[in-house]
Parts: structure tokens; sequence; C-alpha cells
């Protein structure tokens, strides 16, 4: 099968998975920027576009938070690769970069052992976390969840030490970003993830500045 096939089966496969998806934050839009985002790092990355188009479409689509339950469901992704007649390597490149790449479960230092592939997808997908976007998505997940906008006599946990910690703690959202959002800048991969990381880190602070400004009555 060429290529391009795989690609449009992805393409509609994820689309019908995420269909799941009643936030808004982990929808068919969320791989659409990220693949924007993907494609932009890539120009100044020596990436396999295939490998990282692959990876982007199907990074969500057995995400606990997608098909509500307790731990993410990879055998979807894979049991779709292997449907497409892809070869093994092609798989296991893939499933790598989906089983590690998320915030939790982060590699972090680089490793010679990990492929440029991985980078670009994971600061891709991190970057959607951040800015405007970012801050939507945060708002949009938190009120699916019934979690208020804020609290400001709860304090929030300095360490986002895993995914549980998320689903059980049920912050407000405000507490998410500085959980977790605010950590993104320091650490994106790539030197153009980072460019673009910085301009939406200053613009989450001066939103997140105004934001409690307002809940105070001061502006």
């Amino acid at each position: 099968m060429k290529k391009s096939q795989i690609i449009k089966n992805t393409e509609l496969f994820a689309k019908q998975s995420l269909e799941k998806d009643k936030s808004g934050s982990h929808d068919w839009w969320h791989i659409v920027r990220v693949r924007n985002n993907g494609r932009a790092i890539c120009k100044t990355e020596k990436a396999d576009p295939f490998i990282v188009d692959l990876a982007v479409l199907l990074h969500d689509v057995g995400d606990w938070k997608v098909i509500d339950k307790k731990e993410d469901d990879y055998t979807i992704a894979e049991n779709f690769l292997v449907q497409q007649n892809l070869d093994q390597k092609t798989i296991d490149q893939v499933m790598f970069i989906i089983k590690n790449m998320s915030f939790s479960k982060s590699l972090g230092q680089k490793s010679k052992n990990v492929p440029i592939e991985f980078y670009v997808v994971q600061d891709a997908d991190r970057l959607d976390a951040m800015g405007a976007i970012g801050i939507a998505r945060v708002f949009a997940y938190g009120g699916v969840k019934g979690r208020p906008l804020h609290d400001p006599v709860r304090k929030f946990s300095k360490h986002f030490s895993s995914e549980e910690h998320y689903r059980n703690s049920a912050p407000p959202s405000f507490h998410h970003f500085y959980e977790k959002i605010l950590l993104l800048k320091d650490l994106m991969n790539t030197k153009s993830a980072k460019k673009i990381a910085a301009r939406r880190h200053e613009y989450l602070k001066k939103y997140m500045k105004q934001f409690l400004l307002e809940w105070e009555g001061k502006r």
C-alpha cells in the first residue's frame, strides 16, 4: 500500500476515533494543529515526515481522556498500524513515540538512542498546550469534567508527577497552568519549537496575571 493511501486511512481512523472527545481539547482539530506544528518544526529538522505524520495522527486515539478509561490503550493505534500492512520497524518507530511522548512519561534528557521524530512530535503536541489555544483547552476540558475555574484557597501541586495525579486530584482549571503548562517552555527539544514556546509562554503569563487581577476585582 502506498504511503499516501496509508495517511488517508489514518486520517479517517483518527477522525472517527476522536469523535469520542466531548471537550474539544483532544479532538480532530487538536490533531490538525499538532500536525501543523510538526510540519513547521520539520522544516528545520531532518525528520522522516511519514513517521511524524503517523505518530501525530494516532497519538491520542487511545488516550485515557478520550476513551474514558483509567489508563491509555496503546493497542488501538498499534492494531490499526498492523492492519495497514506496515513493516514492523515502522510500527515500532511510531509506537515508541506514542508510548513515550506524554508529559508524565517524558524521557527527560536527550539520548542518542531517541530518534528526532520523537522530539518533533513531542514538541508539536506540547506547543498546542501553550498560548491562547492551550488556555482554551484547559478550561474546555475542566468544564466537561465539572471542575471550577479557580480556587484560591486550595493549594496547587508544585510537581505534576503523573497522569494519575491529574485524574484523582481533579484540580481547578487554573491550577493546571502552574502544575504543567508553565513548565513546558523549558521542556522543548528542538530550536524552532523553543522559539514558538517562548512567545506562547509569555502570552500565558500575561493572561494569568490579568485573570488573577480580575478575580480579585482589581482590573
